[in-house]
């Protein structure tokens, strides 16, 4: 028998954030997960960027060692022609976010539609929005993380803390959800809090069969990160 339709309360339209110098695991770990999903469940993907340009993974770092080493994706929309009705967010960090030029206005875009959905007074389409890494570190730039708690890279932990006094971060952490907002420690991260949110929204049983159809091994324990210690975030 032919699989039902998602229920319609699970969300199906996904936006991801590009900027710059992007950390291309951030991106691309959850989004292999969700696309091995829309295997059998309906997702819509949005990659969006303020042009519709390629966007590479190349940074600053790289020109300093001499390295010309990048990948590029291209994005589908644009910040200003975003579709109004997305209901995930996923916002990947990357050694890109640590120069003001090239997440300014992914900042401002997600000030905007966080704001809007807010605004709705949770009536809004938006039901989710998930970082990666220093993604966090966006999130908080825009306004999203106040009084929340949330996780981050843990080689950036103290700098992104440092900027962003008004976090509960926690250092010892794969993973925090606080509410409708999950972030994550570094890049590899992603892809168990991609999972968690899936067990969270589709059920663990999804989670699993996700997990092992990517033949990936899951850390299922939000507390369970040696990386706190291995850099010094604790």
């Amino acid at each position: 028998p032919k699989m039902s339709p998602t229920p319609p309360e699970t969300p199906t339209r996904i936006g991801i954030l590009l900027f710059p110098g992007f950390q291309l695991l951030d991106v691309t770990g959850p989004l292999d997960i969700l696309s091995t999903h829309a295997a059998t469940t309906p997702l819509h993907l949005s990659l969006l960027s303020s042009s519709l340009t390629p966007v590479s993974t190349s940074h600053h770092v790289h020109a300093e060692a001499g390295s010309a080493f990048g990948a590029s994706l291209v994005p589908t929309r644009t910040f200003d022609s975003a579709p109004d009705d997305l209901e995930v967010l996923i916002v990947p960090g990357g050694i890109g976010c640590r120069k003001p030029e090239n997440v300014h206005a992914v900042i401002e875009f997600i000030r905007k539609y966080y704001a809007a959905h807010n605004a709705a007074q949770g009536k809004g389409e938006l039901k989710w929005v998930l970082s990666v890494c220093t993604g966090s570190d966006i999130l908080a730039q825009a306004g999203v993380l106040e009084g929340r708690r949330a996780t981050t890279n843990k080689r950036r932990f103290g700098w992104v803390k440092e900027r962003n006094p008004g976090v509960n971060w926690v250092a010892k952490a794969r993973w925090v959800a606080d509410g409708d907002v999950w972030t994550s420690s570094g890049i590899s991260a992603g892809m168990d809090l991609t999972l968690a949110w899936i067990a969270e929204v589709w059920g663990e049983e999804t989670a699993e069969f996700l997990a092992d159809a990517t033949e990936y091994e899951r850390n299922r324990e939000p507390g369970n990160d040696r990386f706190a210690e291995r850099w010094g975030a604790v």
